[in-house]
């Protein structure tokens, strides 16, 4: 860095170090220069106080110094003709004058040629300083022989390990063989085994697919490439193979190494397939790179690790043995998992005591680990604002309802009968969720608005499941249907605010008759799926529902969504009474707890619990 300013004040360096050159060399600028009767007045009237005498072949330069009337030191110069009378008169001229005698011969070569080529070094400095400009002093200019060159990134030490990947043991016990494969090679090659050429990571977004590539290089202290499928992809045909070849040939010279390629769909998509065809850069982007894996020999320490979210639009000569032949499915962290990662991230954190962070794992279900490492960061940050010296779970409640659905809109005021409404709709779904069996556990219930919802539901399964039955379902579906019934009931009228409610009970009550087989239509897949051309689908994918069976698909998702809505309506006219008591403590407290819905319920009092009321929101009682 400081070399690249030194390189930037050069030239105007280089031009005043000229400009006092100029000045140093012609000192004589204040010079008189005198002509030969000039001369002769001046050493008849004047005093001189000091002269040089420079003998020529054919003319003698006289230099002299004298003080004039006004005391001031005047230096002048002038020429007379070299011969011995000229000569001898002028030193009889100059009389007590101190007189240096000097040998033109001698003069400064060096200088005098200097002196002639300060132009020249001038115009070739501003020259090379304006083509460096151009070139931005090594930037797109001189980039532009490396444009074939790889992109990716090389990191050395990386300190991430597999202490700090915590909810995904299986995933990392699949990894340590590429671990001990790339410390010790030579027991795999002594048993006549292959390593994997390539892994594939594949999973939602956030569940720390990178992250485990990371600690894979960290455990195994090898150099870790990271490139982007994106950064293989130019607009010019032919760019991402090169990259792509250099990229191995750089792996190649320091192997053993893991190459980290993320979102591999970006180039690793379907060939031949979508709207107007395939895009050739791409094409041979996924061409020079399945070339490339061919080549590689067995065991050459070389290790290339993907990461994607859809791997359902991969090409599939990319997944087949002897590339990527190795796929780990990284899913979202269970109960014990988020707990392990809220361990992870809390360690640089101030924890009130009373937190339990098993608690907090059992009210987060379907969370990444990037969500559960979000929620505490909004729970500190929180903390920080209110200048707190630790965070309690007031903040953690907070900060996940923050992730859910966004900060509270405080300043957002109900009238009356809205408030009202929004009370009763979101008591419907508590009841439903306290009453029907199979429902999921209420949490939380609160009317202050958030992002685009008037108040919400924070519901959990009692216990997680791998698989869902047709039961369960029904009951989401009631659940969903009890905001709506409420407002039927008990307003004799329905408003927009079941709108999401409607949405996702149609499309699970539509997955359960297309794609569950949980109807009278039998176990039959109605349902082609989400066929996105631009994803490496068909534009014409065959449509294979004809119109009869689609009026009776019509015709199913109806009657389960009504019978779930008749559900919800007699459960809520058994218990109109509970529903009133949850409505009134949400007018009056706007939030509500599990343990306070439970109190409700029973008719208990839980006015002692809240003390007073900070931004609209009821603050809990000091213990």
């Amino acid at each position: 860095m400081q070399r690249n300013r030194l390189i930037n004040y050069l030239p105007y360096l280089i031009i005043l170090i000229a400009v006092l050159s100029l000045f140093t060399l012609n000192g004589s600028g204040t010079t008189s220069q005198l002509s030969y009767e000039q001369l002769q007045t001046t050493l008849k009237n004047e005093k001189i106080k000091e002269s040089q005498i420079s003998v020529g072949t054919n003319v003698t330069t006289v230099k002299g110094i004298y003080t004039n009337e006004n005391d001031k030191q005047v230096v002048f110069t002038s020429t007379i003709p070299s011969t011995s009378d000229q000569i001898e008169a002028l030193i009889e001229d100059l009389g007590d004058a101190k007189i240096t005698i000097i040998d033109s011969e001698a003069s400064n070569v060096f200088l005098d040629a200097l002196m002639s080529l300060i132009p020249f070094i001038l115009f070739a400095g501003f020259a090379f300083w304006m083509i460096n400009r151009m070139n931005g002093a090594g930037g797109a200019n001189n980039r532009a022989f490396e444009f074939s060159r790889s992109r990716a990134r090389l990191e050395g030490k990386i300190r991430v390990r597999f202490s700090d990947v915590a909810g995904c043991d299986e995933e990392k016990q699949e990894m340590a063989e590429i671990i001990d494969y790339l410390k010790y090679p030579k027991k795999f090659e002594k048993m006549g085994a292959r390593i994997p050429k390539g892994v594939l990571l594949s999973g939602h977004p956030g569940t720390g697919k990178t992250l485990l590539a990371k600690a894979c290089a960290g455990e195994a202290n090898v150099p870790f490439y990271s490139i982007s499928g994106s950064d293989f992809v130019e607009m010019f045909v032919g760019v991402g193979a090169s990259r792509v070849r250099d990229m191995f040939k750089k792996a190649q010279q320091t192997a053993p190494c893991i190459i980290f390629i993320d979102e591999i769909d970006a180039v690793g998509r379907q060939r031949g397939a979508g709207f107007g065809g395939g895009h050739d850069e791409r094409e041979q982007t996924l061409n020079q790179l399945l070339v490339e894996m061919d080549g590689m020999e067995d065991n050459t320490g070389i290790v290339v690790i993907a990461a994607t979210n859809r791997p359902d639009v991969l090409d599939p000569a990319l997944l087949r043995a002897g590339r990527f032949d190795r796929q780990i499915t990284v899913s979202l962290p269970d109960r014990k998992g988020r707990e392990a990662i809220l361990q992870v991230h809390a360690r640089n954190k101030h924890f009130a005591k009373d937190i339990n962070l098993d608690a907090l794992a059992k009210r987060t279900p379907g969370f990444s680990g990037a969500d559960l490492e979000n929620v505490l960061n909004e729970a500190a940050i929180l903390a920080v604002r209110e200048n707190a010296e630790e965070i309690d779970m007031g903040h953690i409640d907070e900060a996940i309802d923050r992730v859910m659905m966004g900060p509270a809109k405080v300043s957002r005021t109900y009238d009356e009968k809205t408030k009202k409404l929004v009370a009763y709709h979101e008591s419907g779904h508590a009841i439903v969720g306290l009453f029907l069996e199979n429902a999921q556990v209420v949490q939380k219930v609160t009317i202050i608005p958030r992002g685009q919802a008037g108040g919400y539901n924070l519901m959990t399964p009692k216990e997680e499941k791998m698989m869902n039955t047709k039961n369960d379902l029904l009951a989401s579906i009631t659940s969903y249907m009890g905001g709506r019934v409420a407002e039927e009931m008990f307003f004799d009228d329905v408003t927009t605010g079941a709108v999401n409610d409607i949405e996702r009970a149609t499309n699970m009550a539509k997955d359960m008759v297309t794609l569950y087989g949980m109807s009278d239509l039998g176990p039959i897949k109605y349902n082609s799926g989400s066929e996105n051309v631009f994803l490496g689908r068909d534009y014409n994918s065959p449509n294979n529902v004809s119109g009869e069976v689609a009026y009776e698909i019509d015709q199913e998702v109806r009657k389960i969504v009504n019978g779930c809505h008749d559900k919800a309506m007699e459960i809520i006219r058994s218990h109109s009474d509970e529903l009133e008591r949850i409505a009134a403590a949400l007018i009056e407290f706007e939030t509500l707890t599990a343990e306070q819905i439970q109190k409700v319920v029973k008719g208990e009092d839980i006015s002692g619990e809240f003390t007073s009321r900070k931004n609209g929101t009821p603050e809990p009682a000091a213990a």
